[in-house]
């Protein structure tokens, strides 16, 4: 008998070393790597491999052809029944392709592929595995929402075996496993969630969803500090994976792309949670400028560009005398290294200093801005909170800061500007390099090249 072989996994990279050491070479954390037992290589495998019968239908191929002769036909998608999940998956699911979504729990991960799911199964051969409810308590939350439940094939299930062979005989189109952190491997001497389970398991389910051409769908729990659990080999397996954010408190979530082989990773969807499951938001930027009548200072409008669209959020800024020796820099949807950044530029050519001030940022409605576009925006709304002066409410503003405080152009303005117009904003202060030849009716556009030209619009 094969003695059994073992490997060591860092939980944060995915490097594999041949023996424990305190320290990951690759990512340099501490305490992160765990063992992992290798099936031993079965019978026939290297031959298989030889004359490409390993399994991965469509990957492996045994003629090579030239590059230019590759059909560059279009990938064959199907709507998941949701516009907003198609726009986070580059236009919808691709078959052959293994999903992986995760989020915080309560987020609505179950509650959102129920939903698609069920609507898929009217049109689409689909088979929902759970595996850590019971069929009753997925039937009970499925008659709440008021889905319909005719077609869709339910199996509670969490041995990877049985699994693969329900799927080998029902051949499903669409195959959702909710948790991969719940299966598990029976050739696999280890306790489900823990790294070998989840690699293997999800191995072996994306195998036969390659093979057999399904769309595979995985539910992934989030660690605390918002990761996805389990290695992080298994983000190279799957073809996309996506994170649902939102908190139990708050009536939106957002939808966003980590990784995506078959479309953009910026790409940023919107739903509500409603008493009847989540509803699609057509229109984000309505929903995050639902702003108070009073005039209040710190409070600004800025245009931040996800994926393909524009999308207007309100910045809040709240400055205010410091009891502490070394004052507070708090960012809620901002990077907060980056809020000290421009906090010294605001002082070095902006001539406005915050050094013995707390200064408190919030991105209204929960959003995490990732670009640079909201630099002036969020400086405005300091100096509007730093000196109790309200700014006008058909303001937006949009454009990066740089160190010697200089302004600079950011993509697709004209299309920001655009997007403003439409929600009936009058003016904007941009980038020079961002200033329309034409501006929309009714919209005055500052064009600034400096900071301190910016402080004088205002």
């Amino acid at each position: 008998m094969a003695k059994a072989k073992s490997a060591f996994v860092c939980t944060e990279c995915g490097a594999e070393y041949s023996k424990w050491q305190g320290q990951c070479s690759s990512c340099r954390e501490w305490n992160t790597l765990s063992e992992v037992r290798l099936a031993p290589a079965r019978p026939g495998a290297a031959a298989a491999s030889t004359t490409g019968r390993s399994g991965y239908a469509g990957i492996v191929s045994r003629e090579v052809v030239d590059l230019a002769a590759v059909d560059l036909s279009e990938v064959p998608r199907f709507s998941s029944t949701f516009g907003e999940f198609d726009r986070v998956l580059g236009g919808g699911l691709v078959p052959g392709s293994a999903v992986l979504l995760g989020g915080n729990p309560g987020a609505g991960k179950s509650t959102l592929l129920l939903q698609t799911a069920c609507k898929l199964a009217q049109q689409k051969k689909a088979l929902y595995v759970t595996g850590e409810e019971s069929l009753s308590q997925v039937a009970m939350r499925a008659h709440r929402l008021q889905l319909p439940t005719q077609g869709l094939k339910m199996l509670a299930e969490t041995s990877v075996e049985t699994i693969l062979a329900v799927a080998e005989r029902e051949r499903p189109e669409v195959l959702i496993i909710d948790s991969i952190q719940t299966m598990h491997l029976d050739d696999i001497a280890s306790a489900p969630g823990g790294v070998a389970q989840v690699r293997e398991s999800a191995a072996a389910l994306t195998r036969f969803a390659k093979h057999s051409n399904t769309v595979l769908l995985l539910v992934g729990h989030v660690t605390k500090d918002g990761s996805l659990a389990g290695p992080k080999v298994l983000e190279h397996m799957i073809d996309a994976s996506l994170l649902l954010e939102g908190g139990a408190d708050s009536r939106f979530r957002t939808l966003r792309g980590q990784k995506n082989r078959f479309g953009a990773v910026n790409e940023l969807g919107v739903f509500a949670m409603l008493e009847h499951g989540l509803k699609e938001v057509k229109n984000p930027s309505a929903i995050f400028l639902s702003r108070s009548e009073e005039l209040s200072s710190g409070s600004l409008v800025m245009v931040v560009w996800e994926g393909t669209r524009p999308i207007l959020v309100e910045v809040q800024a709240l400055v205010d005398d410091s009891a502490l020796g070394n004052p507070r820099r708090v960012a809620v949807g901002l990077d907060p290294n980056r809020l000290a950044m421009l906090l010294a530029v605001l002082h070095r050519h902006g001539g406005l200093f915050t050094g013995d001030q707390d200064v408190f940022l919030n991105v209204v409605g929960g959003v995490k801005v990732l670009e640079t576009s909201a630099d002036l925006a969020v400086l405005l709304a300091v100096v509007s909170s730093l000196q109790n002066r309200p700014l006008p409410r058909e303001l937006v503003v949009f454009g990066e800061v740089g160190l010697s405080g200089e302004i600079r152009p950011v993509p697709s303005g004209q299309e920001r500007i655009v997007e403003a117009a439409k929600h009936g904003f009058t003016r904007a202060i941009v980038p020079r390099g961002n200033a329309p030849k034409s501006s929309p009716p009714g919209m005055q556009v500052i064009a600034v090249d400096k900071l301190a030209e910016a402080l004088e619009a205002l």
